[in-house]
């Protein structure tokens, strides 16, 4: 069974939106997303994320990052876009952007550079 991980990196231009599937094959995403800074309607990213879920089949571990150069605008949008930090559809983390390196197969490359956002996910399934 494949874990599902999404991140989410708003910044002042864009909010990036990478979905990764985890098997014991490897990892692979699934989708990426360069949406607007900030979501039309306060609970947008929680269906968003919720939606992926359903779409698969499974639960998403997801992260909002909070990198250095994203944690003003991570604090502006947080209280509006989740009541909480999940249900069974997905579980939502805060976490700081960090780096890792693992091989990843990236299925989706002609929609820009998600490379952080990658290995931020990689390092969420490091993480349990």
């Amino acid at each position: 069974m494949s874990e599902l991980r999404m991140v989410l990196s708003p910044s002042a231009t864009a909010t990036r939106v990478i979905a990764i599937a985890e098997s014991a094959s490897g990892s692979e995403t699934l989708m990426k997303a360069r949406l607007s800074p900030e979501p039309a309607h306060p609970r947008a990213a929680q269906w968003l994320i919720e939606a992926v879920a359903l779409w698969q089949g499974g639960p998403v571990r997801a992260a909002l990052c909070a990198g250095a150069s994203a944690r003003t605008y991570v604090t502006r949008l947080y209280p509006e876009w989740f009541a909480d930090f999940g249900n069974a559809l997905y579980q939502l983390e805060v976490v700081e952007g960090r780096r890792a390196r693992r091989v990843h197969r990236d299925a989706i490359a002609l929609a820009g550079e998600f490379r952080d956002l990658r290995q931020l996910s990689l390092e969420m399934a490091g993480a349990r």
